[in-house]
Parts: structure tokens; C-alpha cells; sequence
């Protein structure tokens, strides 16, 4: 009955999410109705102590980065460099290649160490310019966005800075780059499927005279400039948050150390800070702030002329899309303490006794519940790690492949409707789940299966 009741809050904010509903408003429902049937007297200790208190930590982790993410992406847009990058990609790639000039964008963006969240409100007012251009249909933008950014950059290719490339090696003392051949190939396996998936969804829009559509909202600006900045001068932005959130991953623990101490300057009653867990956060913070500063160097005059109103608008996305989010991950907690939440774990680890695909089913399934990617995975590697370790050594499997598998495997069903970065994706680029999700759907079944590609490739040729 426990696993019962997760399922069935589950199904219900997929349901609503994909009706256009607010997760603000359902996601705690979802939740509480989940508690409800569990323990009727626990609903409110668990609103406030569970939901509301891992809301508000999000936020306050987050928030600086969804709003100067949306900044970013808007003085992107209205200095023109949107449209500059837009002309110049267009140009090297063709309008029959915009779907993969998008993709490479964000895996160059990604790869980088750039926020998969920043990443949708930076290249959103771009892409949807080249899709404009070339009369694809809008309706594709999310899920080329999510190939580029959500899949084999985040977590298959080796060395990638995301968190779901750097969470499992607390776990099995491995690095990014653990399993490369295996994290390269499932990697490309994700990229070259995509793009043939997508491919095929324009030219059979194509075949129907179906174009990009028209009264779409949150359309980039469309202001006629006589003359485009330069390419080099529109790509510098993101270069420089590109590089400056590398080097600022390095520095900040060099300069701050692993602890800073408020009781060193005279504040006694504010709790120390581990620096570890906030270094990654500071430094898209940093690199977006001066990304921001550079554009409006280099295009002060175009932008001035409705900074304000448009300043406005970016703000009111961005505390949408914080929202959003944070409520999702409200619920996700609310979920994981439940009994039934357990169950489900213990359930698949019955089911599967071949350790690796045990280990990917369970990941992504927990991260499919939790509708995060670093949330479910943490938890199932919080609780089976030791295990796995110990099968693994009695198997010859090195803790590499571990790494690898649990890693792609967070990065496969997390992307269900209610996942946080899906719903920020969709307001970002003015779409709805009914009319974008379907094709974000298979990226997220493509995804699922290279994880058992790299599998079948380990067990098969054993590579690593």
C-alpha cells in the first residue's frame, strides 16, 4: 500500500503538471496528499518541517543563479548578440543544420561547467532566432535544448563539472573522468540518436507545411539593428562565464579554504560555512555577474533603451522559475521520507540481481520519483553504495564502471513532467508541456537506454 500511495501522488502531478497546472500550488498537494494517506496527523509537521524548510533551502541556494541566469539571458537578447550568434551560426552550419548548431551550443555551454539552468535562459533567445530563421517549429526548441544540455554532456562524458558527473565519486573515491571509453561512447550514442530523432520530427513537420507558428509568448525581442555586433564580440559573454566558472571552481576553496568562520570577524551566532558546498554556486554566481557587466560594455546603447521594463520581465521569470523548482524539490523530500519511498528501493534491488542494472534501475527510478536527477541519486547511493562496492569486487567490476552507470542512469527518467529543470525549461522558452513535452519524452527514453548500452559495451567488451 505505501508504494501505492507514492505512485499514486506521482501519476497526479504528472497529471497536472502536463494540464498546465502550477507546481507551486501542486506540488505541496501532491505531497501532502501522499502524507495524508499515510499518516493523517503527520500532514502538517511534514508541510513545515519537510516541505517547506527543503523549499527554502533550494531557494536560498538557488535563487542568485536563476536570477542572474535570467539577466544574462536577456541582455543577450536585447543587445543583439542574439541575433548576431543566431546570423553567424546559421551561417556556418546552414539552416538545415540549426538543429545541431543548438545542440552543439549548449554541450559547448554544459561541458564548460555553465548551469544546465543558466543554459536554457542563455541559449533560449538565440535558439528560438534560428529556429525562427529556419521555420522549424518552436515546438521542438526543448527538447534540442535538452540533447545539448540535460543528457550527454551532463553526465556521460567524461570530466564533465556537472553535479551529476561529480556526485558519485564521495561515493566510490573515483573523479570525473572515471570510465572514459564507456562514458564517451554512451555519450555519443545519446548525441547521434537525438539528432536523428529530431531530424526526422522537422522534415515530417516539413512535409506538412508546418512551420515555426505564430502568437507564440516569451518571444525573444525583435528589434531591426542596422548593423550586428560582431560574432567574436556576441560569444565573448558567454565565454567568459564559460572559463571564469573554471577558474573560480579552482580558486575559491584556495582563497576561502574548506570552512570560513563568522566568529573570526567579531559574528559569534552565525553558523560556519563549508566552503566545499558552496564553491560551484559562487562561482556561476560570480561568472554571471561579470558576463552580465560585459555585455553592457559592449552594448550599453542598445540596451538602455528599455532596460527597465525588460530588467522587470527577467526578474518575474526568474522568481517563476525559482519557484517552480523549489517546490518540486519540496516535494521530492516529502516523498523520500515516506515509507513507501523505501519500499520501492528495496523492491528494485530484489528484482535485479545483475549489479549494474540493478544499480541504473534504481537510480533512475528514485530520481524519476524525487524528479531530480542529484536528489535520487544521492539517496540510492546514500543507501546501496556499500553493497554495490562489495558485489563489484567479487565480480572484478572496477568502481569506475559504478561511477559511470550511476551517473548516466540519474540523467534518465529524472526528466519526468514534474522535473524542476523541464518546468523551467518550458517557461523559459513559452511553451506547454502538451505542446513540447512529447519530444523532451524520448530524449529522455534515449537517454534511459545508453545507459544500458554502456552496460551491454562493459559486460559484452569489457571496456572501461
Amino acid at each position: 500500500m505505501d508504494i501505492v500511495i507514492i505512485l499514486f501522488s506521482l501519476s497526479f502531478l504528472i497529471f497536472v503538471a502536463y494540464r498546465g497546472y502550477s507546481v507551486i500550488l501542486f506540488a505541496p498537494i501532491a505531497a501532502l496528499l501522499a502524507v495524508f494517506l499515510t499518516a493523517p496527523e503527520l500532514v502538517m509537521p511534514f508541510f513545515s518541517g519537510v516541505f517547506m524548510e527543503r523549499m527554502v533551502d533550494f531557494i536560498k541556494l538557488y535563487f542568485a543563479v536563476f536570477l542572474l541566469g535570467a539577466i544574462f539571458g536577456k541582455v543577450i537578447a536585447i543587445s543583439g548578440f542574439a541575433k548576431s550568434i543566431t546570423a553567424f551560426t546559421l551561417k556556418v552550419f546552414g539552416k538545415n543544420n540549426a538543429i545541431l548548431a543548438i545542440v552543439m551550443v549548449c554541450a559547448v555551454l554544459t561541458y564548460g561547467g555553465v548551469s544546465l539552468f543558466v543554459v536554457a535562459f542563455a541559449v533560449y533567445p538565440f535558439g528560438a532566432e534560428i529556429f525562427r530563421s529556419a521555420d522549424i517549429p518552436k515546438r521542438l526548441l526543448p527538447a534540442t535544448i535538452a540533447l545539448g544540455a540535460f543528457t550527454f554532456t551532463m553526465d556521460a562524458f567524461p570530466g564533465s563539472p556537472q553535479i551529476q558527473n561529480i556526485i558519485p565519486t564521495s561515493f566510490f573515491q573515483t573523479d570525473s573522468w572515471a570510465a572514459p571509453w564507456l562514458g564517451l561512447s554512451g555519450g555519443l550514442f545519446i548525441f547521434f540518436s537525438g539528432l536523428v530523432y529530431l531530424h526526422w520530427r522537422k522534415n515530417k513537420a516539413v512535409k506538412i507545411g508546418e512551420g515555426y507558428g505564430d502568437d507564440h509568448i516569451n518571444e525573444p525581442d525583435d528589434e531591426i539593428q542596422e548593423t550586428l555586433p560582431k560574432p567574436l564580440v556576441a560569444i565573448l559573454p558567454l565565454v567568459i562565464v564559460g572559463v571564469l566558472n573554471k577558474a573560480l571552481t579552482d580558486l575559491i576553496p584556495k582563497y576561502y579554504g574548506s570552512v570560513f568562520d563568522f566568529s573570526k570577524f567579531g559574528i559569534g551566532n552565525i553558523e560556519n560555512l563549508e566552503i566545499s558546498k558552496l564553491t560551484a554556486i559562487w562561482a556561476v554566481q560570480i561568472s554571471l555577474v561579470l558576463g552580465i557587466l560585459s555585455v553592457v560594455i559592449f552594448a550599453f546603447g542598445q540596451i538602455r533603451k528599455n532596460f527597465i521594463p525588460d530588467l522587470n520581465l527577467s526578474i518575474n521569470g526568474a522568481l517563476l522559475a525559482t519557484l517552480n523548482t523549489a517546490s518540486e524539490y519540496g516535494f521530492g523530500a516529502v516523498i523520500a521520507a515516506l515509507p513507501g519511498f523505501q519500499s520501492v528501493s528495496d523492491l528494485i534491488s530484489k528484482t535485479f540481481n545483475n549489479i549494474l542494472i540493478n544499480e541504473a534501475v534504481t537510480v533512475t527510478v528514485l530520481s524519476g520519483i524525487t524528479g531530480s536527477a542529484s536528489g535520487g541519486m544521492s539517496i540510492a547511493l546514500a543507501a546501496m553504495h556499500e553493497t554495490y562496492i562489495s558485489e563489484a569486487l567479487k565480480l572484478g567490476i572496477p568502481n569506475e564502471v559504478l561511477h559511470r552507470v550511476a551517473s548516466m542512469a540519474s540523467g534518465g527518467m529524472d526528466t519526468l513532467p514534474h522535473n524542476g529543470a523541464i518546468i523551467t525549461l518550458l517557461v523559459v522558452t513559452g511553451l506547454t508541456h502538451k505542446q513540447a513535452y512529447g519530444d523532451i519524452f524520448v530524449m529522455t527514453g534515449i537517454k534511459t537506454a545508453g545507459v544500458f548500452f554502456i552496460i551491454m559495451l562493459y559486460m559484452v567488451f569489457g571496456i572501461v
